[in-house]
């Protein structure tokens, strides 16, 4: 009896055991191996360097202090930008938080763009649009004490164009633009990492 058990179970044990290998450490494996040969920069996190340091990663924003810096959008995900707290606030247009969360900044940020009053839908983007850089481009010129069209041209310089012309918006990586600022005019008093 112990025999046909085992020789019933014997075909499902081998084929879970096959596509286990297969599926849960060939597949994988040769992905990231191609992964890391054609596309090694997207395939080990859109890491951006500094002087040899990682600063951050190119697809999560983060928390970029004082007026010498360009801010991000407000961030969902907990304080600043925890990635690990990934998500919306998931409170609805009628909320009464998000509204009094908006209306404060909206007082708080006279003439702000959309974009710089409301949060991704992930809480973790990296990106404003060319208004909003624009919008705190004399911010950053008075705090860094140069001279505005300076800080215009480095962002015209960072804006990323939509894939293929007609995917999605024009756009801005603050991490980025942050970075050539420095680089532009030297380190400002907070400095992002």
């Amino acid at each position: 009896m112990l025999t046909d058990i085992a020789q019933a179970t014997r075909p499902a044990l081998v084929l879970t055991g096959l596509m286990f290998a297969l599926t849960g450490l060939a597949y994988p494996a040769a992905i990231t191996g191609i992964a890391q040969i054609a596309l090694p920069y997207q395939a080990n996190g859109s890491l951006v360097s500094r002087d040899g340091q990682v600063a951050g990663s190119a697809l999560i924003g983060q928390s970029f202090a004082g007026d010498g810096y360009f801010h991000g959008r407000p961030s969902a995900a907990g304080k600043g930008y925890d990635p690990t707290q990934s998500s919306g606030s998931n409170l609805g247009p009628t909320s009464k938080a998000l509204i009094d969360r908006v209306t404060g900044d909206v007082k708080a940020n006279p003439g702000a763009p959309v974009d710089m009053l409301t949060t991704s839908a992930s809480g973790l983007d990296p990106h404003i649009s060319p208004e909003a850089a624009e919008w705190q481009a004399k911010r950053v010129a008075a705090a860094r004490h140069i001279a505005p069209s300076k800080v215009y041209a480095l962002v015209d310089n960072a804006v990323e164009m939509p894939l293929f012309g007609f995917i999605g918006e024009p756009r801005v990586n603050v991490l980025k633009l942050n970075l050539a600022l420095d680089k532009a005019v030297g380190k400002g008093a907070q400095s992002p990492r």
